[in-house]
């Protein structure tokens, strides 16, 4: 190895301590130095023989210094958007989106649409808001409002008269339209009946779509983010295809981030679009971005009951329904589909939900490894909210990641009042399996789901460790605890974990020397703190190849 003076002192010197560098050869340090946005040096006193008369030094002074996170599961444009329109997404009170949504629009009389969204379901009976609530402030335009997890809208009156919708209008074979006693629609749209509507919705121009995504992209920065995989690229219910404005920032030299865009997998077309697929990732990767993903849905969620289950859910009292959720993809299908794109070096991004859907992600993906070989795809599969016990082994035997939203696996209303009544106790005990999952040996990566939850990294690093929410009222009990991760491996996951399943981990995930210099400044180290305690840190700045991309204040 060469001297370390051979090439000049460093642009950048980070000293006196604490470093966590996610490499398990050297897992603690005191002082780093970057030179040309890469990492010079890691180690103690000798690296400050690197500092010069230009170089920067930033003294730790007990606060931590990480590798950049990298989100795996992040909805930037469509969060941009909704930061801009009308923003729900930060109470659950029914009485405050009615006022917001009427304040909305008092201020924007000539917006045709009053959109913008993510309201909470919990925050209504049964998680269905009514038309009737918004045509008494909004009577004269229509009001379209996606849901905190988009896979359901609140609409106004005048919404449905627009799409043509009332008692005789059958449901689309994915989703479903909610109705009262009589059959007329109530204002509330499940999954692929979203689409009815908010295919109306006019969309944001070009340069309002350019601007979201650069103000989401800074609110990542902000927590620390400095990568992250876009889950859709491409046409889904209301939601503006972000590869155009991607491109666009790339032409301006905008796009701070690394990214990986997974291309939007149309379940209502087949093996076709395949060629398709693989003409886009050509024409879309350069640059920052790369679009060597495809994303499938392959069921819905857990509280609307259009998550995939191997058995029935519950009924209000407790009783088996007739219905086990949706799988959007017909397994054999799935199975055909995902062993041809894995033979055109494509990853697969799955949403994969309830059990059902992750054992016919998992099938697909040894379909894949049967027909293949064990190619490096990375194929990873989200959210796995219940994961039946059998297959926990199959994640290492396949080579598939466990991308977790880690902020969801925690005692609040949504998981209370609309979930665990419905599951049954020995299926409410498998889900977000994250301490069984790490001890079958799965690589776990982790993501935010933004705009659908907070974006903060150290929020949900803070449920992994403690199963219990920030915000949770005094006294609530952890949820699963036994499921817990330990900080450092919580911590390696959003970093070198969803390094390894962007392809991104040759070069970011761990503070080592050679690899490029996407970094965080912590406000303290929470390895010192008690657990209860993580939540509380905050970011004091960003780096992406040694240039500040992020500062506090």
């Amino acid at each position: 190895m060469s001297h370390p003076h051979a090439s000049g002192p460093a642009d950048l010197v980070f000293t006196g301590g604490p470093v966590h560098t996610v490499d398990p050869a050297r897992s603690r340090a005191t002082a780093v130095a970057v030179r040309g946005g890469r990492i010079a040096a890691v180690g103690h006193d000798e690296v400050r023989e690197l500092i010069g008369p230009r170089t920067e030094v930033v003294d730790l002074a007990g606060k931590l210094l990480l590798p950049g996170f990298q989100d795996a599961h992040v909805h930037p444009l469509g969060a941009g958007i909704e930061l801009g329109q009308c923003h729900l997404g930060d109470t659950v009170d029914p009485a405050v989106y009615l006022r917001r949504i009427r304040a909305y629009a008092d201020e924007h009389p000539d917006v045709e649409w009053i959109t913008g969204g993510g309201w909470s379901l919990e925050a209504f009976p049964g998680g269905s808001p009514t038309a009737a609530a918004l045509d008494a402030i909004v009577p004269d335009r229509p009001v379209f409002l996606p849901n905190r997890d988009h896979h359901g809208a609140w609409v106004n009156s005048r919404a449905l008269e627009r799409a043509g919708i009332d008692a005789r209008t059958p449901d689309p074979a994915d989703g479903r339209i909610e109705r009262d006693a009589e059959g007329n629609p109530t204002g509330m749209l499940q999954e692929g009946a979203v689409h009815l509507v908010g295919r109306l919705v006019p969309n944001p121009t070009p340069e309002e779509q350019l601007a979201a995504l650069l103000r989401a992209q800074a609110v990542l920065h902000s927590h620390g983010v400095t990568a992250w995989q876009d889950a859709i690229i491409g046409t889904y219910a209301n939601m503006t295809d972000p590869a155009p404005v991607y491109q666009a920032a790339l032409d301006q030299d905008l796009l701070t981030a690394r990214v990986v865009g997974a291309l939007w997998w149309d379940r209502e077309r087949g093996a076709e679009q395949i060629a398709e697929l693989a003409a886009r990732r050509d024409e879309l990767s350069r640059g920052r971005f790369r679009a060597g993903t495809v994303k499938i849905m392959q069921d819905g969620i857990a509280e609307n009951h259009t998550a995939a289950m191997l058995d029935p859910y519950l009924t209000g009292c407790g009783c088996s329904s007739d219905n086990s959720g949706i799988s959007f993809v017909e397994p054999g299908e799935l199975r055909k589909y995902v062993t041809e794109l894995d033979a055109l070096g494509f990853q697969v991004h799955f949403h994969a939900l309830g059990d059902r859907a992750v054992r016919e992600a998992l099938d697909a993906v040894e379909s894949a490894r049967g027909a293949n070989g064990h190619r490096d795809t990375r194929h990873h599969l989200a959210h796995l909210q219940v994961v039946h016990p059998r297959d926990l082994p199959r994640f290492r035997a396949l080579g598939a990641s466990a991308n977790l939203q880690m902020l969801w696996a925690a005692h609040e209303p949504q998981m209370d009042e609309l979930t665990l009544p419905f599951l049954g106790a020995e299926r409410g005990g498998w889900q977000y399996p994250f301490g069984d999952l790490l001890r079958a040996g799965a690589t776990l990566a982790a993501g935010s789901d933004w705009p659908v939850s907070s974006p903060d990294p150290l929020q949900a690093i803070h449920v992994a460790v403690n199963r219990i929410s920030p915000d949770a009222p005094e006294g609530t009990p952890a949820f699963l605890p036994e499921q817990r991760l330990d900080l450092g491996t919580a911590i390696a996951a959003y970093t070198a974990g969803s390094a390894y399943v962007n392809h991104l981990d040759d070069t970011t995930g761990s503070i080592t020397a050679g690899k490029s210099a996407d970094l965080v400044v912590l406000d303290r180290d929470p390895f010192a703190g008690p657990p209860e305690e993580i939540a509380a840190t905050r970011v004091l700045e960003t780096f992406v190849e040694g240039r500040r991309v992020h500062t506090a204040g």
